[in-house]
């Protein structure tokens, strides 16, 4: 797998025969191969995790889907009034929170003919969800022998000042979503590691970590701010996976796991 960081949450996954590209708003995009099938996430519509700028890349590829959170539903009436490209608005599927389904692979290695017809192999991925803490979704993906995982906001999203009742729901409402992904196996994960949390930026990060077996885990919603990551690995508490957090030290970067 080759994975770019953009900025932000977004991160692009090219693989064999599709890319997987979640939450964009802003940044430079590699540019992808269009005999690729495109896959477009946004895990919910919070302006620094999706903009709509993401259904011009339909002028681009021939080969596009958009799986979208449900808070982002729209109506043709405002689809029109945003412009937004025929062919894209043919490719939106929308998916609601802790739910299994699938998604057809059209690229053009998949076309074939039959008596004279063509028609498509059903190759396709396959797509998770988790509630998120804070809106929308968390999404898995799978594809081939690839487990994908991108929290979207989901996080232990807890402050200094917050009240009782408010700690024990945000706690209890993470807790809750990782047992439903106890023990799973990642091959990359991206997971928020927010330095605004202060002492606690760590926490929803090292829950994952402690409760996963991921291989690889990429860093997000830092707001440029690299220097957490540094942090993060210096900790105590991360030596049992400090050589499985990747150190992101500007947009545009490149991995090849």
């Amino acid at each position: 797998m080759h994975i770019t960081y953009i900025h932000h949450s977004c991160f692009s996954v090219e693989m064999e025969d599709v890319v997987l590209l979640f939450d964009y708003y802003k940044g430079n995009l590699p540019a992808f191969d269009s005999k690729k099938h495109i896959f477009v996430f946004a895990s919910h519509k919070h302006p620094d995790h999706f903009d709509l700028k993401i259904f011009d890349l339909a002028k681009e590829y021939p080969h596009i889907s958009y799986i979208l959170s449900n808070d982002i539903k729209m109506n043709d009436t405002y689809m029109n009034r945003k412009n937004i490209p025929e062919k894209a608005r043919s490719n939106i599927f929308y998916i609601g929170k802790n739910v299994y389904s699938s998604y057809p692979i059209t690229i053009e290695s998949n076309l074939h003919i039959k008596n004279g017809d063509i028609s498509e192999n059903p190759a396709s991925i396959k797509v998770e969800t988790l509630k998120s803490t804070d809106a929308g979704v968390a999404f898995i993906v799978s594809h081939n022998d690839k487990v994908i995982y991108h929290a979207g906001d989901l996080n232990w999203w807890s402050w200094q000042g917050e009240t009782a009742e408010e700690y024990h729901s945000m706690t209890d409402g993470f807790q809750k979503e990782m047992d439903h992904i106890k023990d799973r196996e990642f091959d990359a994960a991206f997971v928020p590691l927010d330095p605004r949390q202060e002492e606690r930026f760590f926490w929803g990060f090292d829950y994952f970590m402690k409760n996963t077996n991921t291989k690889k885990v990429f860093p997000m919603h830092f707001w440029l701010d690299y220097s957490i990551i540094s942090k993060l690995k210096e900790m105590d508490i991360a030596k049992d996976y400090v050589d499985k957090v990747m150190t992101i030290s500007e947009e545009g970067q490149h991995f090849n796991i």
